[in-house]
């Protein structure tokens, strides 16, 4: 029985929203180079993929994160799922912008969130975690709590992994490197040899290359 984690990334590479260069690599905003580039924005071209992510979301939230009373998308990429999942949800939404506003009320979260409300926060792509708890801390400076974060993929850095443990948040994605790799490979978008390069990367992404 597939998983969702195999399934997702299934849907994901069926759409051109995976690139797997490992012969060309991409430049990140970051300045990282990297063979591995993930587009998540994709799926909001596709309604069955777009639904396939929203409906997804909102079990994992139901069921990981029950006691939620709004949604928080973190922008730009998670602020249409944010807001779908919502919906679907009937709660709350905002979104948490990557820096204030520079004119008008200078918000940095946009919406509204009474003190003491538990938010789930919903995110597209997980690389180092830098904006995502970025958001997490703008939200509890509110006065909210953040109950979770549900993303639709990461790239499982151990950099990531510690900061969200130490930022003491709980990280549930739709799906992952590796089931991406397992199967990119499976139906022979990647070789063997491009596995083993692919992982060489993810050891330590930021001097890769160098």
């Amino acid at each position: 029985m597939k998983t969702l984690e195999s399934i997702f990334a299934a849907k994901l590479l069926n759409v051109k929203a995976i690139k797997l260069q490992p012969n060309n690599p991409f430049t990140w905003a970051s300045g990282w180079k990297s063979p591995f580039y993930c587009d998540n924005r994709k799926t909001l071209s596709y309604p069955d993929l777009r639904t396939f992510v929203k409906t997804e979301t909102a079990r994992i939230i139901m069921e990981r994160f029950p006691e939620a009373e709004a949604v928080a998308g973190v922008a730009t990429g998670a602020i249409p799922q944010g807001a779908l999942v919502a919906d679907v949800l009937a709660k709350p939404f905002v979104y948490v912008r990557s820096k204030p506003k520079d004119h008008g009320l200078e918000n940095l979260i946009e919406g509204e969130l009474n003190p003491g409300m538990k938010v789930v926060v919903v995110e597209d792509l997980i690389s180092t975690g830098g904006s995502s708890l970025k958001a997490v801390e703008a939200i509890r400076k509110s006065g909210c709590e953040v109950v979770g974060m549900v993303a639709a993929y990461t790239y499982g850095f151990k950099a990531a992994e510690e900061a969200f443990r130490e930022a003491g948040v709980t990280l549930v994605t739709l799906t992952n490197y590796e089931a991406v790799v397992a199967e990119a490979a499976r139906i022979g978008y990647i070789s063997e040899g491009d596995i083993e390069l692919l992982n060489e990367w993810r050891k330590d992404p930021a001097n890769w290359m160098k």
